[in-house]
């Protein structure tokens, strides 16, 4: 239980209201719950490569306006990438390894981009820095001109299946 700081001083001059915010500041700091490993012999450490996410996808929002798949295609690449954030993984591997559909693994994969959350070239990905600001909620950033990955391999799908 916090114990109540004096909105006076102790010798009963005035104090101002922001030096009460601050002593009232210290003095709940001060009885914060002392945060201690439950098991001390399971504390993580880094050993050899390691991931990493920043806080910001979790303070900023960016967290709460991905879909479940757009979240499992982003970890999967944040796993699986190097420290400039690239990666080679293909869409075969990923579906498999992420049990997804492909037409899921498209969507997810295309919102990301558009999400600005990571780049793709057809071949390799690169897990982007955070923007600014996520994409609003419901629609993901607008696409950038030109064909976009998913068209280019509904094309190549459709020549090798003897489309036109």
């Amino acid at each position: 239980m916090l114990n109540p700081v004096p909105l006076l001083a102790k010798d009963d001059s005035m104090a101002s209201p922001s030096a009460c915010v601050l002593a009232s500041f210290a003095e709940r700091r001060k009885e914060m719950i002392e945060k201690k490993p439950l098991v001390p012999e399971r504390i993580r450490g880094i050993e050899g490569s390691f991931a990493f996410i920043e806080h910001r996808f979790l303070r900023d929002g960016f967290l709460w306006r991905l879909s479940h798949h757009e979240l499992l295609v982003y970890f999967f690449l944040v796993l699986a990438c190097d420290r400039q954030g690239m990666s080679y993984y293909g869409y075969e591997k990923i579906c498999s390894q992420l049990k997804l559909l492909l037409d899921d693994y498209i969507h997810a994969r295309d919102a990301l981009i558009r999400r600005d959350l990571i780049a793709f070239d057809g071949r390799l990905f690169q897990v982007l820095s955070l923007p600014q600001a996520p994409a609003p909620q419901g629609k993901a950033a607008k696409a950038p001109p030109g064909p976009q990955p998913s068209e280019q391999i509904g094309n190549i799908l459709s020549r090798f299946l003897g489309g036109s």
